[in-house]
């Protein structure tokens, strides 16, 4: 009888396999980076090969780490980057070129021409999305518009579409040897393709963006009985397995989270910075800058919607500290020299690198450094940068408090950026809420499990998954309101400055 459950949480820097017992808890682990690819400023692209491969090689590392055998698996899920966007031959594997990373603004041009016909809400209904470079529908278009040879491949049925969880189950379950050409709901609502009601692409916008529909895949339950495909016993996993459940990373989060009740959040620390609210069966408009989205679907199910806030820079501002100024070496290291200040110094950074996502959605910003005096030294940045993850926090949760119209609770955080205690205390201080860090942290790999899991029959439901989270430690506000408010109004200065940059 098999005995654990398999992950593939394939990420904006790294792919890692992580294996589950059904308990939830974490029996095997390997990871491997991949590399990041900055053509011209403001691109960002993957190469999907180097995924893939690296993907085959998690999975075998983590197996083999643990004396697990394959057949000890019951089943696979996939959690993934959303948005990031890949075109390749289905006939041979082939992209035809890097996947476009979620961050990527090269398809500002094309966004721009779409706000200006019809405003930047003008797919909102349908999709609960706004016209941004962050979603995967004006990539496919940039592909198709900038590379002949796609265009015309597309036309005669030889090019699939997929975000990576998509690229990663095609392979996984055969690729060009009949691999399953399937998202699963979560991914298709990040595309601005799909209706949020009915779940199927809208023939309206794949007009609109010349996208034949042909190169979609098939929409499906994030946890579907129907399994997709199965890998094969000469593949990484060296067994059949079915793989059968699917999560975008921050749903995977809401998911592995156990945030299965209409109101609870949780809220993702990574390369960027997600909150998610479950809002239940029906999907719930944003007026004041957020995403409606799908949270999950389990087979024989209706949806369950979700609000969401996100912040494209996070942990991505900890890298850049480390990486293009030098003043780390490794990214824990920020907390020790943030420690060595009492506060920021009347610094702020504003992490625009790529334009500024919710609540705010403006293409235009750009990054600033604002406060400067000659008493600020690296530990003031170094706090201004943890205290910037916390900030844009706030301002999500502030969109979110009025759009449902219940004021957050208590806030559910995961992710690598949770085991930093200064930005979580920071956290909880500027929140005026709790913060609270469940005893199992990589939750969007769990919830990717669980997805699988439930599909086979490993878990039973969802009242089962209710016993495997537990709380390992709790922030409690400790800031006065004066200083709260104080530090809050600056950042609100600091990101106007940010605005209208680019022309």
């Amino acid at each position: 009888m098999a005995k654990y459950v398999g992950a593939v949480d394939q990420g904006t820097t790294s792919t890692r396999f992580i294996i589950f017992d059904r308990a939830g808890r974490i029996v095997g682990l390997e990871q491997k980076e991949h590399e990041q690819i900055f053509p011209k400023p403001g691109w960002v692209e993957h190469n999907p090969l180097e995924i893939w491969k690296n993907t085959q090689e998690v999975i075998r590392g983590a197996l083999a780490k643990t004396d697990i055998e394959g057949s000890d698996l019951a089943a696979i899920g996939i959690t993934n980057q959303r948005e990031t966007t890949v075109l390749w031959d289905k006939n041979t594997g082939k992209p035809y070129n890097n996947a476009i990373v979620w961050q990527c603004t090269r398809t500002d041009e094309i966004c721009n021409e779409l706000i200006k016909d019809g405003g930047q809400d003008r797919f909102r209904e349908k999709t609960g999305l706004p016209v941004a470079t962050y979603f995967s529908g004006p990539k496919i278009k940039w592909i198709l518009d900038n590379n002949p040879d796609t265009r015309d491949a597309a036309q005669k049925g030889d090019v699939y579409f997929g975000t990576m969880e998509t690229w990663i189950i095609w392979w996984l379950t055969g690729g060009p040897a009949g691999g399953a050409h399937v998202t699963d709901v979560t991914n298709a609502s990040r595309t601005m393709l799909m209706d949020l009601r009915s779940l199927k692409w809208d023939d309206d916008i794949l007009r609109f963006l010349n996208i034949p529909k042909q190169i979609l895949p098939e929409i499906v339950p994030s946890s579907d009985t129907d399994y997709w495909g199965f890998t094969a016993n000469d593949g990484p996993v060296g067994a059949r397995i079915p793989v059968c459940g699917a999560l975008g990373d921050q749903q995977a989060a809401l998911v592995g989270q156990h945030c299965f009740e209409t109101g609870q959040a949780k809220n993702t620390y990574g390369t960027g910075c997600f909150l998610l609210l479950n809002t239940g069966t029906k999907p719930v408009p944003s007026k004041h800058g957020l995403i409606t989205t799908l949270a999950y679907q389990i087979t024989g199910q209706g949806p369950v919607y979700a609000l969401e806030g996100s912040i494209a820079v996070a942990g991505a501002l900890v890298q850049w500290l480390r990486d293009n100024l030098g003043i780390i070496s490794k990214a824990p290291e920020v907390e020790d020299l943030a420690r060595k200040v009492e506060d920021s110094g009347g610094v702020y950074i504003v992490p625009a690198f790529s334009g500024l996502f919710a609540p705010y959605w403006r293409s235009d910003a750009r990054g600033v450094m604002v406060g400067l005096t000659r008493y600020a030294n690296k530990g003031h940045i170094s706090r201004a940068v943890l205290e910037a993850c916390a900030y844009q926090t706030r301002d999500i949760v502030e969109a979110m408090n009025k759009d449902s119209g219940v004021s957050l609770a208590h806030l559910k955080v995961d992710g690598g950026m949770v085991h930093n205690d200064l930005l979580m205390q920071f956290q909880a201080d500027t929140l005026a809420v709790p913060v609270i860090r469940p005893k199992v942290t990589e939750t969007t790999a769990l919830g990717a499990a669980y997805a699988a899991g439930l599909a086979v029959g490993f878990w039973s439901g969802l009242e089962e998954l209710y016993e495997n989270w537990n709380a390992e430690k709790t922030w409690q506000p400790a800031m006065a309101e004066e200083d709260r408010e104080r530090g809050y109004v600056g950042w609100k200065k600091a990101v106007e400055r940010t605005f209208n940059w680019v022309e």
